[in-house]
């Protein structure tokens, strides 16, 4: 009989909204925006426990405050290899920077599929810690963000006005 992990959940408020935690002992599952269009339903099956959540609580603060560009915990986000390959380069984008959705592709060889790219940021499960936000249209303009326009912009001018940006 295979056993169950138990998942735990907390809820946090933040400079953007309130945000879902979700994860278990192999790392965060989730981060996800409660006051946007589609706030995550929280699984009754699920534990609320804010002590599994204290190193993601602290360097979101952190974050918030301007004093954090890089996010070190554990993720585990759940998504096919092609969502992993694309979230795992997008954590790469530098802190304070954007590149568009055919950047993204080149970077993971597949230079025709900005389209599939742009599919997959915004499945992204772990919004901010995987800065799907600093994905834009090839244009320049801002462009699809889970949590809204507003919310994105808001990320992005924080991070362009924190004194930290490269």
């Amino acid at each position: 009989m295979k056993k169950t992990r138990t998942v735990f959940y907390e809820l946090l408020r933040s400079p953007v909204g309130e945000l879902l935690l979700v994860g278990n002992e192999q790392g965060l599952k989730i981060l996800s925006f409660q006051d946007g269009r589609h706030p995550q339903a929280i699984d009754p099956q699920w534990e609320k426990d804010r002590k599994p959540f204290q190193l993601v609580i602290s360097q979101l603060e952190a974050y918030f405050k301007g004093c954090l560009t890089r996010f070190t915990v554990k993720l585990s986000p759940e998504g096919t290899n092609f969502q992993q390959g694309v979230w795992k380069t997008l954590r790469r984008i530098p802190y304070g920077k954007t590149v568009s959705y055919g950047e993204i592709a080149k970077q993971i060889g597949n230079p025709h599929a900005s389209r599939a790219v742009g599919a997959a940021n915004g499945q992204n499960p772990i919004s901010i810690i995987v800065p799907c936000h600093r994905v834009i249209g090839a244009n320049g303009k801002l462009v699809g963000y889970g949590g809204g326009l507003p919310i994105k912009q808001s990320l992005l001018a924080l991070e362009q006005h924190s004194g930290r940006a490269r």
